[in-house]
């Protein structure tokens, strides 16, 4: 799942291709489902005359309902373009507020909003089908769908161009018992899991006939992971059990407990240091145990053996109620479709800085299913250092240098941030290292290698998935603009430049809430918030956020129902 709204937004080479001519269909993967531009119309459509019809209109199809997806979707304006979704979800989620969901803070109904509501007032033809790609036929650009109905149809539907964001699935790194025995937070109907199991726990443990030793087993919820996803569910859960349901079950007080397992030193090890600080200390305060250095290595139906790294030791944990979160893991139908176009060694899908899938034509691929390869600044060095030597003599006069700067900072955004680090104010500083007014080839790369090797890939966040979807549906409404004055960095097989200036994604902060009206927040600036006045700061960013002013007035009612109310208790 993706952790808090902000920190949803933050993510060699078989070669330089040339971005695909938008001359035919399209498909586009996403979040889970598929979308793809085909030659049928909604009903009702009205041309101006029939010639129209006979014309071959671009197709595109998208795979996925999720955050890049459903964000390509909102920000598509080509009317020239047909588009087909194809997802097993009919709707997209505003999976930041999952945690709340589990608890009810918030309900289901309010963090979601059907596809079509989203696509119908966009002057596009967008057909939406609910079913699962099972297949990607690159050779014949078509992809395999089952239908999600129980009649399990299968069909196909091509494509000139495909986007996938068909997101991730949980990472159980193989751990066993996992699947059986764990909860995951990635989905609505998790969290609604999630939330029913919760209540049933009380509910058992209620019962007369259950011993105390038991009692105290049943009412030990314990939660894997220590990032943002992990830690928002544990306040989430402290706050339903101290602040709701200990009223309805007073003679269970003595009985709840909650354990959060990191197998790192720290919870919330992305954050700065300052936060992390923070919540360790407040949930210490709250009873909530914090557990470092905890390897879990199996998961058994009422206990989990964890590994203690400090002491090598193994010890077994009851439990009544466990939710896994520890990261993502690649969807099958993704691996499959890596083992195909050569990039089966890979843990994720590999794309080019204009989000093009690596091995493939008129493939993008957007969200957690992919990253952006960043280990592939080596294959243009040799390029990008013949660009700048003018004289052909293999040595680099810096004053030269200067031609080709703004194309690799823009190529290569990861220069800029490093230079920041360094306090360097452009890269000749970086690149005189001594007194040599030149350098060669050798020096050139050791640099930028030193470079690259400082920046680490986008992290698989809702923030970084958005981003990519506008982006891509920017490049899609200005393709046939940018074949004319294309506006990218320079292409290094010939003198011209690319369509498009690469992606660049813009971290916007990250939120982490805490319980109790506690939020930290980390802003660009390095700006640190902690306390009541971040949780405001919260509230107003998410609600902002929502997809649509259905769900706005929907979550801001959530949160004033529970002010006044308390959250409810049942199962529904």
């Amino acid at each position: 799942m993706r952790g808090s709204y902000y920190s949803f937004y933050q993510r060699a080479s078989n070669g330089f291709r040339e971005h695909p001519k938008l001359s035919g269909l399209g498909y586009v993967c996403s979040g889970g489902g598929l979308v793809a531009y085909t030659n049928v119309r909604p009903v009702g459509s009205v041309y101006a005359d029939s010639a129209q019809s006979n014309i071959k209109r671009k197709k595109v199809v998208v795979l996925g309902t999720g955050w890049a997806g459903t964000s390509f979707l909102k920000n598509l304006k080509d009317p020239s373009l047909d588009v087909q979704v194809v997802s097993p979800s009919n709707y997209f989620a505003f999976t930041p507020l999952l945690p709340s969901v589990t608890v009810g803070t918030v309900e289901a109904r309010s963090v979601v909003e059907p596809i079509r509501n989203i696509v119908k007032k966009k002057n596009l033809d967008v057909c939406f089908k609910e079913a699962e790609c099972f297949k990607i036929d690159t050779v014949n650009q078509t992809v395999h769908c089952k239908s999600s109905q129980h009649t399990n149809e299968e069909f196909t539907v091509d494509y000139d161009f495909l986007v996938v964001a068909m997101g991730a699935r949980a990472n159980t790194f193989y751990t066993p018992g996992v699947v059986e025995n764990a909860h995951f937070l990635k989905e609505v109907e998790d969290a609604l899991k999630i939330r029913r199991s919760i209540i049933d726990c009380f509910e058992r443990a209620n019962l007369p006939s259950v011993s105390e030793e038991e009692k105290k087993r049943i009412l030990h919820f314990v939660v894997v992971g220590g990032g943002p996803t992990g830690v928002e569910f544990a306040a989430e859960l402290h706050d339903f059990l101290y602040d709701d349901l200990i009223k309805l079950y007073p003679d269970l007080k003595d009985y709840m407990m909650i354990t959060l397992l990191e197998a790192g030193d720290h919870i919330l090890n992305m954050f700065d240091k300052r936060i992390t600080a923070f919540a360790e200390e407040k949930f210490q305060g709250d009873g909530i145990d914090v557990k470092t250095g905890s390897m879990v290595v199996k998961v058994s139906d009422k206990s989990i053996s964890l590994k203690e790294r400090a002491t090598g030791e193994t010890k077994d944990l009851p439990y009544g109620m466990v939710v896994w979160s520890t990261g993502i893991g690649t969807r099958p139908v993704v691996m499959d479709f890596m083992k195909q176009i050569g990039q089966g060694n890979r843990r994720v899908m590999a794309t080019d800085e204009w989000l093009r899938v690596e091995g493939v034509p008129n493939v993008y691929a957007l969200g957690d299913c992919a990253t952006i390869n960043q280990c592939r600044v080596m294959v243009y060095i040799a390029a990008i250092f013949s660009k700048a030597d003018k004289n052909k003599t293999g040595m680099l006069n810096v004053a030269d240098f200067n031609e080709v700067i703004n194309d690799i900072i823009e190529r290569y955004p990861q220069v800029e941030l490093y230079l920041k680090s360094k306090k360097l104010k452009n890269l000749v500083e970086l690149l005189q290292s001594d007194k040599d007014s030149r350098l060669n080839i050798e020096k050139f790369k050791s640099a930028l290698s030193e470079v690259d090797s400082q920046m680490k890939s986008l992290p698989p966040t809702a923030q970084v998935a958005a981003q990519q979807g506008e982006y891509l549906a920017k490049c899609f409404n200005r393709m046939k603009e940018c074949d004319e004055n294309p506006e990218g960095p320079i292409r290094f097989r010939d003198s011209g430049r690319h369509r498009f200036k690469p992606f660049r994604y813009k971290h916007m902060g990250q939120f982490a809430p805490l319980g109790g009206e506690q939020t930290t927040a980390q802003l660009p600036g390095d700006w640190v918030s902690i306390g009541y006045s971040s949780q405001w700061l919260w509230y107003s960013v998410y609600a902002s956020k929502l997809v649509s002013w259905r769900t706005r007035f929907l979550v801001i009612g959530d949160w004033g129902r529970r002010f006044v109310f308390g959250r409810d208790s049942s199962k529904i």
